[in-house]
């Protein structure tokens, strides 16, 4: 079989920041363009700091924020295949993540996972014909049959429960970025009544966590165990600053989008104020941090921008103090004008909203 027969027009769908620290997405993209012309997109968030770090912007695109399922549907009608890019935990949870996937998109082409955690191909819709093989061979990983999974995703009369695998006691469960429990077991089951969380399974429930999430849409929402990034690399500055100041509360990894054109970010939160730092720092904005010392550490690696402040207010506090900012500086909105504000005038404004519940000022 000739290379140009596997596929004429590949797409390429990158999840995940481990696939492309570990440089397996930078070699498998060189690999997968001898074979014709490789169109390659990012499904997922913070692997877009990922390919910032790697300087792989200009071969994989990140301009949009989007579930690896929609990214695999948007490619679909325009390629002759799609090739998932994962770096799962284990063998058993890259099966789970790909079998979500495709159950989601599903494509009408043929959709393939190329798994380097788990060191394996596996064709996971459509009829792939011996492609897997040739992709498996090319790749250098091992062909595995994709199993037959029970749904991970239940929904009935406004009921929806979602199963977690692979979890490792003791880490993080996250939901679109807020941190609402600890695993307990390795299956994790989620139970949402109407949009609101009313159970969680197999871990320990962390209440504070949980009144962050009024409303949460589970079938749609991004969960995670563990942290957002298990591998790093050296932070590398893409973009410069804008004029804007952003409010960053609670939803750190939509900082891309919030943070586009601005010249400050104010977060709220130990975590978010973690995660955003991350970001911002890749795109030479500087923060406001409203911190209280209690972070869950889902991101214990934290590139801070230079230029930014950390404002720490009395434990308990800082969502409160982050509601008045917002009221009092944002004007209940998420983006102000900065014209005629320095980041200093920013600083004072909120030291002087916190009172009696403000405790120290770090720089960085």
């Amino acid at each position: 079989m000739r290379a140009s027969k596997v596929a004429d027009r590949i797409g390429v769908v990158v999840h995940g920041p481990e696939v492309v620290d570990s440089g397996s997405a930078e070699r498998a993209l060189g690999l997968l363009e001898r074979m014709g012309p490789v169109t390659a997109v990012l499904g997922g968030t913070m692997g877009r700091v990922a390919v910032i770090d790697a300087a792989l912007e200009d071969r994989i695109d990140i301009s949009r924020r989007e579930m690896p399922s929609r990214s695999v549907r948007r490619l679909d009608p325009s390629v002759e295949m799609v090739i998932l890019l994962n770096f799962a935990k284990t063998r058993e949870t890259g099966l789970a993540f790909g079998a979500m996937v495709a159950a989601r998109a599903e494509p009408k082409k043929p959709l393939l996972l190329a798994d380097y955690g788990g060191g394996f191909v596996s064709a996971l819709a459509g009829d792939a014909g011996r492609q897997d093989e040739w992709i498996a061979r090319l790749l250098g990983l091992e062909l595995v049959a994709a199993p037959r999974l029970s749904p991970r995703t239940e929904s009935s009369g406004g009921i929806v429960r979602r199963k977690i695998l692979g979890a490792i006691p003791g880490e993080n469960i996250s939901i679109n970025g807020t941190v609402v429990a600890r695993a307990r077991e390795v299956a994790v089951e989620i139970t949402a009544v109407d949009g609101r969380i009313t159970q969680i399974d197999g871990a320990q429930v962390k209440a504070h966590g949980l009144e962050k999430l009024p409303f949460v849409d589970l079938e749609s929402a991004i969960l995670r165990t563990g942290e957002i990034r298990r591998t790093e690399n050296l932070p590398r500055t893409i973009r410069t600053q804008g004029r804007d100041a952003a409010l960053i509360d609670h939803a750190a990894e939509e900082t891309f989008e919030n943070a586009k054109g601005a010249r400050l970010a104010v977060t709220v939160g130990d975590d978010t104020t973690a995660v955003a730092g991350e970001i911002l720092a890749r795109l030479g904005t500087p923060l406001i941090g409203i911190v209280d010392g209690d972070p869950d550490h889902l991101c214990s690696r934290t590139a801070t921008p230079e230029g930014s402040v950390v404002i720490e207010v009395r434990p308990g506090t800082d969502d409160v103090v982050g509601g008045r900012v917002r009221e009092e500086i944002f004007c209940g909105r998420d983006r102000i004008s900065m014209d005629g504000l320095s980041i200093e005038d920013v600083v004072e404004m909120i030291k002087k909203i916190a009172g009696d519940d403000f405790r120290a000022e770090g720089r960085f």
